[in-house]
């Protein structure tokens, strides 16, 4: 098994380094030929996610669309995919940013019963509990 950095997933997704998008691009599939698994952590998730939706100005659509190809990839293999896919159900359905819903969905994955926050946005989330400031002055 092989572990993506963000950095070769970015460039394997978007081709916006051409020489580096193919180097990718042949690591991937040799090492698929070899039968060696892709892995990818979530944390390069939310590396990716950002870089996508920050640096190549993609919509919150176009993202969520390639997350939904890469867990449907039978070669990766995406840790905690049902979290990914909790927090993709979140993303697409609030306003929330896709860190908060990330997040969101590991806690409930780790059996918490909320996340507290401070953003009214995440705080909209299930189960999430806002803390306004006032009431811990």
């Amino acid at each position: 098994m092989y572990g993506l950095d963000t950095n070769v997933l970015v460039r394997f997704l978007l081709r916006d380094d051409l020489i580096q998008a193919e180097q990718a691009k042949a690591a991937i599939e040799e090492s698929v030929v070899a039968g060696k698994v892709i892995a990818i952590s979530l944390l390069t998730i939310l590396e990716t996610e950002w870089v996508l939706r920050a640096c190549a100005k993609l919509s919150k659509s176009d993202v969520i669309s390639i997350f939904r190809k890469l867990l449907e990839t039978r070669d990766l293999q995406i840790e905690l995919e049902e979290v990914l896919e909790a927090a993709l159900y979140y993303y697409e359905s609030a306003k929330a940013d896709f860190a908060d819903c990330l997040m969101t969905s590991r806690y409930s994955d780790l059996g918490c019963a909320a996340m507290f926050t401070f953003d009214r946005d995440a705080s909209k989330l299930p189960g999430n509990i806002f803390l306004p400031l006032e009431k811990y002055k």
